[in-house]
């Protein structure tokens, strides 16, 4: 009865993903043999053909799905811009590949800039620039792409709920919020394997109950056992590799004029103060939407202001001209 819940949960996804007119892709990246890489695949959504509007990247978070996490926001993004969702490496039907470690956030963000001039269509669109945003783990990843790609490649950025000054501390705040039970680190707590896991972690993503925590502790287990046991070695080896709260890792502005960074009131995974601090840190011409009433996934929570507060950022960064320097 589980794989029914998950078989339900991802027709709805895909509904919405097929809807909006993306199409599933399995994507052959670049070999890189001198860096010990070999050759990569990674699945996407995107539009077949050439894009007819500006490109624009959905990069999801630490969930087990892309679709579920952007399922509210590829119907209204898709009227205005050529939308693609990619499964980051290690997640989904996007394999990590043969090299180890597992790669950083700028691992993965290298590896999206070869999707990107992988992408039938998109690779003969040139220099167009591309949109990006990012939630959670992939908002490290966003930041990581726009640092690397520079504003004539990549921009404008929306960072959501994505806490780029994260040490080690916060992950030690972050157990102790959770409760009992997750001694074992932060993998436990963010790929649970038990129903009291599951609903833990939903308690602390979402603000409003969600009707799935109210559910059988036998229904809940079985997915997420089916969710959380694939690629889960890989994963966890993915969460060490995180440059960010390391002395490798340093937070400076983007180049990019427009940033837009949104912040869920009640976030229990990356609490609201360090919304201020990040946004310090990335400098004055970024701006701030906090989403009340919505905790880690306000693209889930409150879809219909996401989705405003977005496109109206999208939409309005598209008459501004591109400036600073390629890094």
């Amino acid at each position: 009865m589980g794989f029914s819940i998950l078989t339900l949960m991802d027709f709805l996804a895909r509904r919405a993903f097929v809807g909006a007119g993306l199409r599933s892709h399995t994507i052959a990246l670049p070999s890189d043999d001198a860096d010990g890489q070999g050759q990569r695949t990674m699945h996407c959504w995107a539009p077949p053909g050439e894009p007819r509007l500006p490109p624009l990247l959905l990069v999801h978070g630490f969930g087990p799905m892309a679709t579920w996490q952007w399922r509210r926001q590829v119907g209204p993004f898709s009227r205005h811009f050529h939308v693609i969702v990619p499964d980051l490496l290690c997640f989904g039907g996007s394999p990590c590949g043969p090299s180890l470690p597992p790669p950083s956030e700028s691992g993965q963000a290298a590896a999206l800039a070869a999707l990107l001039d992988a992408l039938p269509g998109l690779a003969a669109a040139g220099s167009r620039r591309v949109a990006v945003a990012g939630t959670s783990y992939g908002g490290f990843v966003a930041y990581a792409l726009a640092r690397a790609a520079g504003p004539r490649r990549v921009g404008p950025v929306v960072i959501s709920n994505s806490d780029l000054l994260k040490t080690a501390d916060d992950d030690a705040a972050l157990l102790e919020r959770a409760g009992g039970g997750f001694a074992r680190g932060t993998a436990a707590l963010l790929m649970p394997l038990d129903a009291r896991g599951a609903r833990r972690l939903m308690e602390l993503s979402f603000y409003r109950r969600q009707a799935i925590t109210m559910l059988p502790d036998f229904l809940i287990r079985g997915a997420v056992q089916q969710l959380f046991t694939d690629k889960r070695e890989e994963k966890i080896q993915l969460m060490k590799a995180i440059t960010i709260g390391t002395e490798e890792f340093q937070l400076t502005p983007l180049p990019q004029v427009e940033v837009l960074l949104i912040w869920g009131e009640h976030d229990h995974i990356f609490p609201l103060e360090k919304a201020f601090v990040v946004k310090r840190c990335l400098g004055g011409n970024v701006r701030l939407e906090i989403f009340q009433e919505t905790g880690h996934v306000p693209q889930m929570e409150d879809p219909d202001r996401f989705n405003r507060v977005v496109l109206d950022f999208l939409l309005a960064s598209q008459k501004l001209p591109a400036t600073g320097n390629d890094q």
